[in-house]
């Protein structure tokens, strides 16, 4: 089949996976969620061989992200999962030591970014790493004008979605016993937010 691609995936991969190698180098099993077209997910699986990159994403996504693992062929992927943020079809309780996410919280509405924070407490174990990547708001502002028409096409097309700010998803990483560790400024006003249970 063709793999589906996203231009802005193939884009912001290497500026994502450096902050990865910071903060993820220590660490076993990472569930993503919402893994879209796999790109990260081969990407990052083949820059750590020793870590197990589980994609998860809803099922209408599945078989393009099953045609990209098959494509690559990489030991430490395992067959996505089918994953509703807002329903308990989680993983089991403390399976994963990290979880990533990039470019779903402003596509989700917020009672789902809300279920999202939920769902993490429960399959993130107690030393858990979580990053995710993307545009937010900073003290309920754009921080650019491309963020800002970015965020006005998102609300036309889905009224439910927007860019997020900032402290309030800090709020509810707070909520699951996550501590940020880091706030990394990446390319075209997106950031990359880390948060690790235990502190840093």
């Amino acid at each position: 089949m063709h793999l589906p691609c996203s231009p802005a995936s193939e884009r912001n991969k290497d500026p994502i996976l450096a902050v990865l190698r910071e903060h993820l180098a220590q660490r076993h099993q990472v569930l993503e969620i919402g893994s879209g077209t796999a790109q990260h997910a081969v990407h990052f699986a083949a820059a750590f061989p020793a870590l197990t990159w589980q994609c998860s994403d809803r099922p209408e996504y599945l078989p393009g992200i099953r045609a990209r693992l098959q494509v690559q062929g990489l030991p430490n992927t395992p067959a996505p999962l089918a994953l509703d943020v807002a329903r308990e079809d989680w993983p089991a309780a403390g399976s994963f030591d990290a979880a990533y996410s990039a470019n779903t919280l402003h596509i989700m509405g917020w009672p789902e970014v809300v279920c999202l924070f939920a769902g993490l407490d429960r399959v993130l174990a107690r030393d858990a790493t979580l990053v995710i990547y993307g545009p937010f708001n900073s003290g309920g502002r754009y921080t650019s004008d491309s963020n800002a028409a970015f965020d006005r096409s998102l609300r036309e097309n889905d009224p439910r979605s927007g860019l997020r700010d900032i402290e309030a998803v800090h709020g509810l990483a707070r909520e699951i016993g996550m501590a940020p560790v880091a706030d990394v400024a990446m390319p075209a006003n997106n950031r990359t937010l880390v948060w690790r249970r235990g502190g840093a």
